[in-house]
């Protein structure tokens, strides 16, 4: 972690998520899209086979447990990526951890079970924790009033810290979330990508998961389908906040606003350094008649 941006490639096991991109039960699918986003340069996937909405029902533990546990199984056998299981329920955190996943993703930030951050423990595996206003699936009556808003975000994700190492898990395992859509306006969650940097001052890196999310349609007023463009922006915005991992639906252009932003944010001098290949009057390029460039020089190169 620091050296570059992690992206994180959604798959979802159901046919409910907001993004309109799930594959249902279809585990041959979860596989090709595993493949795929490895080609185009995703460092992890994450599997999930609830929809967080709250206006879906809960799904059974072991129907979840059963379909997460294939879909991890057949993905860690079939490609080198990381595999990362979205879960806040125990018995689907052990599940997808026996099947070879390396990583919970608990979107409950334990509001539901710390079986998530126990079975991580036990497997050693890591652990991202997500800041959330309630417990999953959950709407809240009201909605939420914050008198400090990042500072009420950040005691919520140290008392969750603490709770995690209490269970065994490594602090070097441990990955925080900011929890955009979780518990906050459209407003608040402008607000936290914008002051995503105090986030930092808590220790684990940070993950980002904002891909196609509702602030956008707020915003632009634009549908999820529609959103890819502004995520992109949002990755490239996030790195330069200070994220560590982004979580997107689109691979490829998101990859490639991560590796640009690394290139500002975490380059050094000399990295990209001019080489004689580089410079068109430096290279044994054909001449162009009506401009500088004229083949091989000696000399100084002209200015």
């Amino acid at each position: 972690m620091g050296a570059k941006t992690y992206v994180m490639s959604i798959i979802n096991l159901t046919d409910d998520s907001f993004s309109g991109d799930g594959v249902g039960g279809n585990i041959d699918a979860a596989v090709r899209k595993a493949v795929t986003a490895q080609e185009d340069g995703a460092d992890i996937v994450d599997v999930g086979a609830e929809s967080a909405r709250a206006d879906v029902p809960v799904r059974d533990a072991g129907e979840e447990a059963a379909i997460v546990g294939e879909a991890v199984r057949r993905i860690s056998a079939e490609t080198d990526i990381a595999v990362s299981a979205d879960t806040y329920k125990g018995e689907v955190a052990e599940a997808a951890l026996q099947a070879g996943a390396h990583i919970i993703n608990d979107i409950g930030g334990f509001m539901h079970d710390i079986g998530t951050a126990k079975a991580a423990a036990r497997y050693g595996a890591g652990l991202v924790i997500n800041y959330t206003y309630e417990r999953p699936k959950v709407r809240p009556a009201e909605p939420p009033r914050y008198d400090d808003l990042i500072g009420q975000h950040l005691a919520f994700l140290r008392d969750r810290i603490s709770k995690a190492t209490a269970c065994g898990a490594g602090s070097g395992a441990i990955v925080i979330d900011p929890g955009i859509a979780f518990g906050k306006s459209h407003d608040e969650d402008l607000e936290v990508l914008r002051r995503l940097g105090e986030f930092r001052q808590i220790g684990p890196p940070i993950l980002v998961a904002a891909s196609r999310k509702h602030f956008m349609g707020t915003v632009l007023g634009l549908g999820p389908e529609d959103r890819g463009a502004a995520t992109v922006a949002v990755t490239a915005l996030a790195v330069a906040g200070g994220a560590d991992i982004v979580r997107v639906h689109e691979v490829g252009a998101n990859v490639q606003a991560a590796r640009i932003a690394d290139a500002i944010v975490r380059g050094r001098a000399g990295e990209f350094a001019a080489s004689p290949a580089s410079w068109p009057w430096a290279s044994d390029a054909a001449p162009i008649p009506g401009t500088t460039i004229s083949g091989r020089q000696e000399g100084p190169n002209p200015r």
